[in-house]
């Protein structure tokens, strides 16, 4: 079921390795580069806003059907893209397809699952996602590593097998999804009585059936009938304070920057002077502990709760942002003449490499100062191509200090914002709001994405790289204190007591 959080993982973060080759290829500049990599989330922005209500009359089934057919056409039509417009528009049906996966499958889990196991079954979710992020930046590695020695892997190419391949485990979850059966409780509202009970007995066996069938009719018999959900519903007295919660989960989830660490990695990784190979084979590292802390988050989730989980991954995150932060701050650059007239920039272009020689011996303290004077020196078109290999020629700071606190962000964020906030939104409403509510968090969760990742490549040329990690540092900074005041707890309860305990 949760295939869908793996093809959401692969599909947002292969474009961490794509945009190397399509940057230069397409000559795309930062607000470009920065529309390429955020257009799915404009696009799940809607699915988001639409998919809970599309849900109620459709059936959370059905919906997912047409988003795995989507991902198909995304993966094979971002491959064969022919300009910067296909291809955003390519990853703009990507982004329809798992903005609204990443409403439905947590809601579909949510309602099939014992309240004891569902932080775990709901999590189950996030770590498909980890696991695609995983697998697109291994998939990237080894393509990377197999272009020198295949003919028919140059620059040019490269990045539409990157991408195309994601169209495999598309059609898998599209065959697999006839396998799984419609959602209980949504078979239940439609008045379709004895079709729920045979999935909750196949799920839960005959007596828990019998129990959660009499809690189903408790609860739907005290709604108001005929009436139609709004949104002006989720601000009611008895709800606003849970939603105002879940849109706070919402926001920081996003705010924390993580989708610029995923979605740029490997450029990340290159900022720090350590090559185009290498930030590629560190992206994989990015994928592996992801991977690891997602389960661990798991394993703890219906042990430990949520609340403890949470608390604990906004500390690592400020940490993580202040070390990363403390990495690049102490970064020199300066190029020698030797170390100019060596470079592949050289080579293909020894008047645009001439013109770099003005810079030689010259010290920068930091990396806007460094990349203005270069880009005033050859151009954005030449530096753009060539940033890499001058980065790694001219900095002068310890890389590790960077892959750790990415690393440690990575590791903090996939034991709690990653795993835990969709798990207490998938709780946290009322079973008749609920589709609406989380439609409503997914949107602004998904607004705020889009503005992280677009503004990402334009915070680096003009804030540096400090300046904007030490921004994520402070708003998670800021969102721990918050959820330290107002964040419940919602282990080990029954998502019908979930709802009386916040409703009362």
């Amino acid at each position: 079921m949760s295939l869908g959080g793996f093809l959401f993982g692969f599909d947002a973060s292969v474009i961490s390795g794509v945009i190397r080759f399509v940057q230069p290829q397409f000559d795309l500049n930062e607000f470009q580069l920065g529309w390429v990599v955020s257009s799915p989330s404009a696009s799940a922005m809607v699915a988001m806003l639409l998919a809970g209500s599309a849900s109620g009359w459709l059936g959370r089934k059905r919906l997912l059907e047409v988003v795995a057919v989507l991902y198909i056409v995304s993966a094979l039509m971002s491959a064969l893209a022919t300009g910067y417009a296909m291809l955003v528009v390519a990853r703009m049906i990507g982004g329809a397809a798992f903005g609204a996966a990443l409403i439905l499958a947590p809601m579909y889990i949510a309602e099939i699952a014992p309240a004891a196991q569902r932080g775990r079954m709901v999590s189950i979710q996030q770590l498909n996602i980890v696991l695609g992020f995983s697998a697109a930046y291994f998939s990237n590695y080894l393509f990377l590593e197999a272009a020198p020695h295949t003919s028919w892997l140059n620059e040019r190419i490269i990045w539409r097998w990157m991408l195309g391949i994601e169209a495999l485990p598309a059609t898998a979850y599209f065959l697999l999804l006839f396998l799984i059966p419609r959602s209980p409780r949504w078979l239940y509202a439609r008045g379709r009585h004895d079709e729920a009970r045979s999935v909750l007995e196949r799920l839960h066996g005959a007596d828990r059936a019998r129990e959660e069938l009499v809690e189903l009719g408790r609860k739907l018999a005290s709604e108001p009938r005929g009436t139609r959900v709004i949104y002006r519903d989720l601000l009611g007295p008895a709800v606003r304070g849970v939603f105002l919660i879940g849109l706070l989960l919402g926001i920081l989830q996003q705010i924390t920057g993580v989708n610029a660490i995923y979605f740029y990695a490997t450029l990340i990784f290159e900022q720090s002077g350590i090559g185009a190979n290498a930030s590629f084979a560190q992206a994989v590292w990015v994928g592996v502990i992801n991977v690891v802390f997602t389960g661990i988050a798991m394993l703890l989730i219906d042990r430990v709760g949520r609340r403890p989980l949470m608390l604990a991954g906004l500390t690592g995150v400020v940490l993580s942002m202040g070390i990363t932060a403390y990495g690049f701050s102490g970064a020199t650059f300066m190029l020698t003449a030797p170390e100019i007239e060596s470079s592949v920039l050289w080579e293909e272009n020894p008047a645009g490499g001439s013109r770099l020689l003005a810079l030689a011996g010259t010290v920068f303290t930091n990396d806007v100062a460094f990349a203005a004077s270069a880009r005033d020196a050859i151009g954005d078109g030449l530096f753009r191509k060539h940033q890499a290999e001058l980065v790694e020629r001219a900095i002068s700071m310890n890389p590790y200090v960077v892959l750790a606190g990415i690393l440690f962000f990575v590791a903090s964020f996939a034991m709690s914002l990653g795993p835990v906030t969709w798990v207490m939104l998938s709780e946290l409403f009322p079973n008749r709001l609920r589709a609406v509510a989380i439609s409503v968090v997914g949107f602004c969760n998904s607004l705020v994405s889009w503005f992280v990742q677009f503004l990402f490549p334009w915070e680096l040329s003009v804030l540096g790289s400090a300046g904007t990690y030490l921004i994520y540092g402070f708003f998670a900074l800021a969102g721990l204190i918050i959820v330290y005041r107002v964040l419940p707890e919602t282990k080990g309860q029954t998502l019908e007591q979930i709802e009386r305990r916040f409703m009362a």
